[in-house]
């Protein structure tokens, strides 16, 4: 709303010749477009230059609010007509400065192999209720369970994931594919060649989390069976 608002008086300021307007109790600066990337669209006087977007930065932010996925710094260079991706990484950052800088209730987070604009934590019990997401992902316990032993030990086969659940999980991991959290990722090569189940992308995005290296304890958890495998105490012969 404040970008189409900024963007109409901009033009009217141009229009009529003035220079600022009082609005909402602030006084405006208005700058109009000019040839150089790195020149400011608008600046509310008084603000910090910390938090004065440039029309690149501008581009960034506004691809990533529209965005429902992760985007990659490559996929953002393209949208917002970027040199590169490590000019991309540069304007996150600035972005994420000026969000803390300002105390936004966004920031820029680097989740799966992209980039998302999220809210803070703080925020999430209310926009729960706006959205009614927790009625939407919450899962039961069992799903849960099943989730977080597919997550840690993938790729696993549902035999091995019953093994250790102790319980049969079929329909479990059909709930987990029907909402994109865990997929087929081939067949094992044991007898019958069963299939292998694996996270998904959206279960990164989901859980903010960058990689499976994230998810708490990774380094103890996802270790290989073989590492984890309780063996047998070695006979002592007389």
């Amino acid at each position: 709303m404040m970008a189409q608002r900024s963007a109409s008086a901009d033009w009217g300021a141009r229009r009529s010749g003035w220079q600022g307007s009082v609005r909402d109790g602030q006084h405006w600066s208005f700058f109009s477009r000019s040839p150089d990337a790195s020149s400011t669209i608008f600046v509310v006087a008084g603000t910090d230059a910390i938090c004065v977007r440039s029309p690149k930065m501008a581009r960034v932010e506004a691809v990533l609010v529209v965005s429902d996925s992760a985007l990659s710094a490559r996929r953002i260079v393209q949208l917002a007509t970027l040199a590169d991706v490590s000019e991309a990484n540069r304007i996150i950052e600035q972005l994420n400065l000026a969000y803390d800088h300002n105390k936004s209730s966004f920031r820029i987070e680097r989740v799966a192999s992209g980039f998302r604009l999220l809210t803070r934590p703080l925020f999430s019990f209310w926009l729960g209720k706006l959205h009614q997401r927790q009625a939407e992902l919450k899962l039961s316990p069992p799903a849960l369970e099943t989730l977080a032993i597919v997550a840690y030990r993938q790729p696993i086969t549902r035999a091995d994931i019953e093994a250790i659940r102790r319980v049969q999980c079929a329909e479990m991991l059909k709930q987990l594919m029907e909402r994109g959290l865990v997929r087929i990722a081939g067949e094992d090569t044991s007898l019958g060649r069963p299939f292998l189940y694996e996270t998904t992308r959206q279960f990164l995005e989901l859980f903010g989390l960058r990689g499976l290296e994230a998810l708490p304890m990774a380094e103890t958890l996802r270790q290989p069976k073989a590492v984890l495998a309780v063996t047998a105490e070695p006979e002592n012969h007389a």
